[in-house]
């Protein structure tokens, strides 16, 4: 059986080859990768392999984005590190998903369903996957947040901003909440409607509902000036001015 495996983090990744050698030893893991970017270069340019272990959140964006560039034939097994309750989609679309940290009784019991599957049920398997995967990226972005003791899903349109300080990421809602986030801000950029949320600088993310106002700033830059308050000064810089306007008027935003 050759299995691809997609996954950014290298233990994990180690982890579950070892796993899939373990359970049939005549698994051959023909590739890892762990980036959206290199997956699409990869299924466009080789064999469908016999499955695919896919993490849902990758480097450069959530795995979802690798379906708006390619027709994966192939059965996917996801996996990711998030609550259970927030994938309910995959249970009749994919093959099957596993909670990390991955078990062997996860992975023997995901490859004993792969394996009773007829190559019609592969098929229309990997078709649900690919329309569902699409509607994921397009129209249902989560974020899944710790708040206290509990995890709890934050949708994309509820955030003003994605902000950044010593290393950690916050998404603010329209009331001023903050949430910690667990992704960096550049691959945000990549998990984001592009028509809604636009990178401002290095600190800042910002909706497009969320700009009130902009003020000319020192230099010919920009300084936005949002619905709900910031942590500090969102500056646009005077070679970003042209592309900010051209977003903000295509976006539809007065």
């Amino acid at each position: 059986m050759k299995v691809l495996i997609i996954e950014d983090e290298t233990a994990a990744a180690q982890n579950l080859a070892a796993i899939l050698r373990e359970v049939d030893e005549h698994t051959e893991i023909i590739d890892t990768i762990d980036t959206v970017v290199d997956s699409v270069e990869w299924f466009r340019h080789n064999p469908a392999p016999d499955v695919v272990f896919m993490d849902i959140h990758l480097s450069d964006g959530d795995s979802f984005r690798i379906f708006d560039n390619v027709e994966i034939t192939s059965p996917i097994i996801f996996t990711t590190a998030y609550d259970q309750y927030a994938l309910e989609a995959f249970k009749v679309n994919s093959i099957d998903y596993l909670l990390k940290p991955i078990t062997e009784a996860d992975v023997k019991r995901a490859l004993d369903k792969l394996r009773v599957l007829t190559a019609s049920d592969s098929h229309e398997y990997a078709s649900r996957v690919n329309e569902m995967a699409r509607s994921q990226r397009q129209d249902k972005h989560i974020f899944l947040v710790h708040v206290r003791d509990k995890i709890v899903p934050l949708a994309s349109d509820d955030i003003a901003f994605f902000y950044t300080a010593n290393e950690k990421v916050s998404a603010f809602d329209y009331k001023g909440e903050r949430y910690p986030i667990e992704h960096t801000l550049e691959a945000l950029s990549g998990m984001l409607n592009d028509n809604k949320f636009y990178r401002a600088n290095r600190q800042f993310i910002v909706a497009r509902e969320a700009v009130r106002d902009i003020s000319v700033w020192f230099g010919s830059r920009l300084a936005l000036n949002l619905t709900t308050e910031t942590p500090e000064k969102i500056i646009v810089s005077k070679a970003r001015v042209p592309e900010f306007k051209a977003w903000l008027t295509d976006s539809g935003v007065k």
